[in-house]
């Protein structure tokens, strides 16, 4: 089901910047949707930081929501990509 809210948010025109709420409490922030990319069967996505040239490769499984808008401030919301 999160899948295919991260699919939902990630296709929406015009693109509204987003935040994935991870498992052990880290907000990945998704500013732009070249930065993420669905991978094989579309269970795991690559966010990429285009500042740094990391990525980071995420379990869906293992996001609990998804956030649209600003991301929130303090310390669950350390991680922003793009």
């Amino acid at each position: 089901m999160i899948s295919e809210h991260v699919n939902e948010v990630h296709q929406a025109r015009p693109f509204r910047p987003f935040t994935l709420r991870l498992a052990d409490g880290r907000g990945v922030h998704v500013a732009h949707p070249e930065v993420l990319a669905f991978l094989g069967a579309g269970r795991t996505i690559a966010v990429s930081d285009p500042k740094t040239d990391h990525f980071e490769l995420i379990d869906l499984l293992l996001v609990n929501s998804v956030q649209v808008g600003k991301p929130l401030r303090g310390p669950a919301s350390k991680r922003r990509v793009g």
